[in-house]
C-alpha cells in the first residue's frame, strides 16, 4: 500500500509561482509512474502531468504546457509540480497519485493510489 501527502498549495496573485510537493510513505515508488490531477469546483478530475519511473518520459495537457514542470526524486520518494505564470483557471484542489505500472498514463482510472488533495487558488 502506498500513501501519498501533497504539500504546496495555497493562495497565489496570477503569474505567480507555487511549487507542489507529494511525498510517498509504505513503499517506495521507484518502480511506479506518477501523475498530477486537477479539479475544480463542479468539474471532473481532469489529467495535469504524468511522469515514467525513470523520469525520463513525461508527458503535459496542453494548458500546463510551458509553465508546469513535473519532477521525481526516487531518492526521497517524492514527485513534484513546479507551477509558474499561474493563471486563474489553474485554481483547482491538485491531486497526486501513484500507478503500479512504470508506463505514464494520462487517465485517473489507470491510477492506484491517490494523495488527500492540495487546494490552489489563483487570483487576477
Amino acid at each position: 500500500q502506498v500513501h501519498l501527502v501533497e504539500s504546496g498549495g495555497g493562495l497565489m496573485q496570477a503569474g505567480g509561482s507555487l511549487r507542489l510537493s507529494c511525498a510517498a510513505s509504505g513503499r517506495t515508488i521507484g518502480s511506479y509512474a506518477m501523475g498530477w490531477f486537477r479539479q475544480a469546483p463542479g468539474k471532473e478530475r481532469t489529467f495535469v502531468a504524468t511522469i515514467s519511473w525513470t523520469g525520463r518520459v513525461i508527458y503535459y495537457t496542453d494548458s500546463v504546457k510551458g509553465r508546469f514542470t513535473i519532477s521525481r526524486d526516487n531518492a526521497k520518494n517524492t514527485v513534484y509540480l513546479q507551477m509558474n505564470n499561474l493563471k486563474p483557471e489553474d485554481t483547482a484542489v491538485y491531486y497526486c497519485a501513484a500507478r503500479e505500472h512504470s508506463g505514464t498514463s494520462p487517465l485517473p482510472s489507470d491510477y492506484d493510489y491517490w494523495g488527500q488533495g492540495t487546494q490552489v487558488t489563483v487570483s487576477s
